[in-house]
């Protein structure tokens, strides 16, 4: 991502890259991008910092139910954020975003799931005790002292479900800092680091932002991922592989990591591990980013520059495994050099950061042929311009070429230094070697480590650079130290980044006294701006409550009546879960929701095999049924695309499968109860054996496909893979604003030209017993059904969904002669920097104001607004105020009408901002204005008619007003002051398109 013209005229150092591609936006100036903050916690120390959360404005209550690593990013953005000389010199806080990578679920996630899930095993062990030969009595009391030794060990608190979120780390790095950009989270297994990166020059590039706060993080949170990661290296990367193989010499380790997670969970020693297992690398780092430019003017200090962040992915159907595609690590690695502008003879010094799952291949094969093998003669496209499958097209000649190329004829074997980074580090591997180089170029000396072992005696591939060897200056005469870290995931995706020093009069870097250089004048969040690329939404599938499909879900709409109801006893335990009335950490007031069945079938059209199917996660599932819909009738994707879909970054699969692992170890614990001591030997196994038999916990081997339902960005893997995406897939997490943040992701890809077209969408399970309950507590769910703006509205209903949509540039599909369901026009983004939990007036507003900065239209001539409506009194009265605050002013020809989905599906969480994306392109394309329900009284407190503005309870014709495409506006919000705000428009066909 990130490949754009860029000419430096002041050093006389010109950059090129890919051509635009049809339909692109006219090239923005792709400068380099300035790393002018970095920060690393000691890996072998992050159990040891002692992070003060006072200092950060966060209240005990609060601070007893965070995980652990939104502690230890806290105090790595506050690091870094010094270290640029925060907040003596200023940061453009209105426009910083703030952008993390993790992977796998967090400490608190674990414990809340394994809290939640312990009513049941306790269940369990009472009825296997009389089963054994206990009496009643005493069965029932083993099992409530199990269940009180671990409650207590585990902790509670009402605000767990904001506490284990992923998301709620970004947001509350923003509002530590009053930081009023974008806030996310983003997984795409070891190329985490790298989709953040990309994510943030983009941006930036832009100037959709100003300056992008990155932070990575992995923790070896639960053994479970690294058996499963270690099985996955084992048993081979064939389709439906499921196959265990031997386990090698680390058990010790490996049983070890399962003790220690087990005593953080507070649970107990699980039982040791089926197979050995590496734990993943700890490590937790940041960078903060500006355009070079702004760095310049502003005096910062400036460790390197990042030329380009290029990512591809090699689709391959089947279980999850790096690819062994040399050629398209070549290709990847190429289209990096030449949309940086570098001929690879320049490159001194290249870090690969290997995929944790070895392939069999060497990271040096990849290396040896675009730089350590390279002829500085030869211009920097070594792949044939006349390829039709090349995807960087033809070199550019001229004033705006690379650089001219000087030197020996053939490149020294010596002449480039090869190190290794650690995929084990996960989504913190590919910042860790970015930190590590970027401070080896501010210093002038290799970094300080060991990498792979020199080439055989003959051989090209470069040698290691010594520990903290002197870096020599540029190959020639004014040409900067250059470097390139390059990576792999599980997944399929290769990454390939390009950096180079900054050898400007500020290279010492201010210190955090000096007072700021002049400063140009401040860019307004809502002015204006060039008029950002239309983009044409050409696909679109969902699966809602009572809705198998699109057309389902706009018939259900149309119906007027509500699809909430009373959810599965398979999914809520009455017995044990459901207490009416009652505010509690273990069980839900609410037994309503909008429940979706999760398939037991992939599509017909699919090859997944039944072992690897069922080691899915649930979302996955549902996001692959609905792909079915969207991809019907298939259609050839030609050039890059990007899969970002919106969900939690810590799926059900996982978490079950953590729980099941520590429940595995309560063994000792549970014969040890005093309630049971008067069983014999023979009754205490026997017990046992009828506890394994009830709760299913048998044992045996993990087999390669189990990962692949543990990863959050599975979900959009599966999509690319299965469907044969040329297409980088990644995980969002913005809590209950995924969608559109995904969206926003996909937008920002196809307006730079780094993607063709892009499949973005969400999807949550929201309706399972743990989020029941976990918002129950909070008080957060309606006593009754979700009722968005009515006077009794009093809470959310959890409803299930997916909805995904097919993009591209608007010229691009009238080029391809593709349906048109509705055409994207802004996507606007904020943080409240405010509140975790309290919407925001002014912070809804932001994001309005920057969705309106990209269009030439006023807000008055918006016609329908899909509403957030969470229907809660606050929420729905901010919301109502913040709209007023913008759609107010102007001539208004009608009312401007609202709406909310969450009254017919109830709110589906991460996949929230797709059923309201779904609904409006629907009610575009049937020219209907879709109707509320549920609503029995209007809350007064609204003020609609300041706008003025009518909620309505029954579909009326959606007029087209004169001169002018139907227009409407999405917003979704989300927990920690994250919002979003959406414009859309419908397309004419006898139109000439957006004006």
């Amino acid at each position: 991502m990130g490949n754009i013209w860029f000419a430096d005229r002041r050093s006389s150092r010109v950059m090129t890259s890919d051509p635009p591609p049809p339909g692109a936006a006219p090239a923005r100036p792709g400068e380099p991008v300035a790393i002018v903050g970095v920060a690393a916690l000691d890996p072998g120390t992050l159990d040891d910092v002692v992070v003060d959360v006072a200092r950060f404005g966060i209240p005990p209550l609060q601070a007893r139910s965070m995980n652990r690593m939104q502690l230890l990013m806290l105090e790595t953005a506050r690091r870094c954020l010094a270290d640029a000389g925060h907040p003596a010199r200023p940061l453009p806080a209105e426009r910083t975003d703030v952008v993390t990578g993790l992977c796998f679920a967090l400490d608190r996630q674990h414990a809340n799931a394994l809290r939640v899930e312990l009513p049941r095993y306790a269940r369990e062990v009472a009825r296997a005790a009389v089963a054994a030969g206990a009496d009643p009595d005493s069965a029932a009391r083993a099992g409530d002292e199990l269940r009180g030794l671990l409650t207590r060990r585990l902790g509670g608190s009402p605000h767990d479900r904001v506490g284990e979120m992923a998301s709620t780390i970004p947001a509350r790095v923003a509002a530590a800092f009053t930081l009023r950009g974008r806030t996310l989270a983003v997984e795409s297994a070891e190329a985490t680091s790298f989709v953040a990166l990309a994510h943030a020059l983009e941006q930036l590039r832009a100037k959709g932002s100003d300056a992008v706060l990155v932070l990575t993080g992995q923790r070896d949170e639960s053994p479970y991922a690294a058996w499963a990661l270690d099985e996955k290296g084992r048993g081979g990367g064939g389709r439906g592989s499921g196959a265990g193989v031997t386990p090698g010499a680390g058990a010790a380790r490996g049983a070890g990591a399962a003790r220690r997670a087990g005593q953080a969970s507070g649970a107990g020693r699980p039982s040791d591990p089926p197979l050995s297992a590496r734990p993943l690398t700890p490590g937790v780092g940041a960078v903060l980013l500006k355009r070079l430019s702004d760095a310049v003017r502003d005096q910062d200090r400036v460790y390197a520059t990042i030329l380009d962040c290029t990512l591809r992915h090699d689709p391959r159907p089947g279980c999850f495994r790096p690819s062994r595609s040399a050629e398209l690590r070549q290709r990847t690695a190429t289209a990096s050099l030449r949309a940086a502008g570098v001929d690879p003879g320049t490159v001194q010094y290249v870090e690969y950061v290997d995929s944790a799952v070895p392939t069999g291949a060497e990271a040096t094969a990849f290396l040896a042929g675009p730089v350590a093998t390279s002829n500085p003669s030869t211009p920097v496209a070594t792949i044939d311009p006349t390829d039709p499958t090349d995807p960087t097209g033809p070199e550019p000649t001229g004033p705006t070429g690379p650089e001219p190329a000087a030197g020996p004829p053939h490149r020294p074997p010596d002449a480039v230094r090869l190190g290794t980074g650690d995929g084990r580090a996960f989504a913190h591997a590919g910042l860790a070697s970015l930190l590590k180089v970027a401070l080896a170029l501010h210093q002038g000396r290799y970094p300080d480590q060991a990498a792979v072992p020199d080439a055989e005696p003959g051989g090209t591939v470069p040698r290691s650079p010594q520990p903290g060897a002197p870096w020599p200056t540029g190959v020639r005469a004014g040409v900067p130290r250059r470097a390139v870290v390059q990576g792999a995931s599980l997944t399929g995706t290769f990454s390939h980044l390009v950096l180079e020093e900054h050898p400007g009069p500020t290279a010492g870097g201010p210190r955090a006294g000096d007072r700021p250089g002049p400063r140009g004048r401040t860019r307004r969040a809502w002015a204006a701006a060039t008029r950002a690329v239309p983009v044409a939404v050409v696909g679109l599938g969902g699966r809602f409550a009572g809705a198998a499909d699109a057309a389902g879900f706009w018939r259900v709409v149309s119906s007027g009546r509500t699809r909430i109801g009373p959810v599965p006893d398979t999914v809520l335990d009455r017995d044990l879960y459901h207490s009416p009335g009652a505010l509690s950490l273990t069980h839900s007031y609410t037994d309503q929701g909008g429940h979706v069945p999760v398939p037991d079938e992939p599509p017909e059209d699919l090859a997944v095999l039944p072992p690897r199917y069922a080691a899915l996660d649930g979302a996955q599932r549902l996001a692959l049924a609905v792909a079915a819909e969207l991809f019907v009738p298939r259609q050839v994707l030609g050039g890059r695309g990007v899969v970002a879909v919106g969900g939690t970054l810590g799926p059900t699969r996982e978490r079950r499968a953590h729980a099941g692992l520590v429940l595995d170890g309560l063994e000792e614990t549970v014969v040890g109860l005093p309630a049971l001591a008067g069983l014999s030997a023979l009754g205490q196994k026997r017990l046992l054996e009828r506890l394994r038999e009830r709760t299913g916990r048998v044992g045996g081997g993990l087999p390669p496909a189990l990962l692949d339902g543990c990863l959050a960005s599975g979900v959009a893997a599966l999509l690319a893979n299965e469907y044969g995406l040329d297409a980088v897939p990644l995980a969002v997490e913005a809590a209950c604003a995924s969608s559109l943040a995904a969206l926003d992701v996909a937008v920002a890809a196809l307006r730079s030209g780094t993607a063709d077209y892009a499949l973005a969408g969400g999807v949550e399970l929201a309706c399972n017993v743990r989020d029941m309950v976990l918002c129950s507590a909070l008080g957060l769910l309606s006593h009754s059904r979700n009722a968005p703006f009515d006077a009794g509205a009093d809470g959310f209903t959890p409803g299930d969904g997916c909805g995904l949509f097919l993009l591209k540039r608007y010229d691009d599909a009238r080029r391809d002669g593709d349906t048109v369901h509705g055409v994207i026009r802004a996507v606007g983004a904020s943080n409240d920097a405010k509140s975790l939990i309290a919407p925001d007036v002014a912070g809804q507003v932001r994001a309005m104001q920057r969705a309106f900065a990209q269009v030439d239209f006023e807000p008055c001539t918006v016609d329908y607004l899909e509403a957030h409506g969470t229907g809660t009194k606050v929420g729905d009265r901010v919301e109502i105020a913040a709209a007023a605050r913008l759609y107010a002013g102007g001539p208004r020809a009608e009312p401007l009408r609202i709406g909310s989905a969450k009254s017919f599906f109830g709110h589906t969480f991460a996949a929230a901002g797709s059923a309201g994306l779904l609904r409006t392109l629907l009610a575009l394309r049937a020219g209907t204005l879709p109707p509320n329900t549920l609503l029995r009284t209007l809350n007064p407190a609204l003020g609609l008619a300041a706008i003025p503005a009518e909620i309505l309870t029954e579909a009326r014709p959606w007029t087209r007003p004169p001169g002018r495409p139907r227009r409407a506006a999405v917003s979704s919000f989300g927990t920690g002051g994250i919002n979003y705000h959406v414009l859309v428009e419908e397309h004419r066909e006898e139109g000439s398109g957006p004006r």
